[in-house]
């Protein structure tokens, strides 16, 4: 039987920021995909990390703590959130090698529930060291979700310019014919 269909509007975005959408506002009702298992296999399986990983209660704890981790570290400051993070990343270390193919790397955790909510940490960590500056939440006074800024010129600000920035636009134009 096939996964069920990822609710999110916004899906595809690094690993850690798309752990962070796993909560989302709709018809201004807070949403959030990580109530059960059932929603944490949803997630898994849109971010390709269902392979070799069984969802289980234990686990949505672990990437419910990262997620608290992350959002603390992107929406309130890298100060605060920075003991939350290492408390998730100190379930795991990389072991790098050399193999015919080149360098890797390879996880290593003290305990397999923690896998996906180390990734998504680590994911973090990667991209605070190649585009700290890229890292947005959208600018939608109601919306709660994160993007990388990918954007040649680097001004992106709505998740998605099909809604929040369309609705944006819509408020502005309201609010200029209304004065007029």
């Amino acid at each position: 039987m096939p996964a069920p269909r990822d609710p999110r509007p916004l899906t595809g975005e690094p690993l850690a920021l798309d752990l962070l959408n796993t909560r989302w506002m709709s018809e201004g009702t807070l949403q959030d995909l990580l109530t059960d298992v059932d929603g944490l296999a949803v997630w898994l399986d849109s971010t390709g990390l269902s392979g070799g990983h069984t969802p289980d209660d234990a686990m949505l704890r672990h990437v419910r703590q990262a997620r608290e981790a992350l959002r603390t570290a992107v929406d309130g400051s890298l100060e605060e959130g920075a003991p939350l993070v290492d408390a998730v990343l100190e379930h795991g270390r990389v072991r790098v090698a050399l193999t015919s193919q080149g360098p890797v790397e390879h996880p290593e955790l003290s305990d397999p529930a923690w896998g996906p909510g180390w990734l998504a940490a680590r994911d973090y960590l990667e991209l605070l060291s190649t585009a700290p500056d890229r890292i947005r939440s959208c600018a939608h006074e109601s919306c709660v979700l994160h993007f990388l800024d990918t954007s040649r010129n680097g001004t992106r600000r709505w998740c998605s310019m099909a809604t929040c920035g369309n609705r944006a636009k819509a408020s502005r134009h309201y609010a200029r014919t209304k004065d007029a």
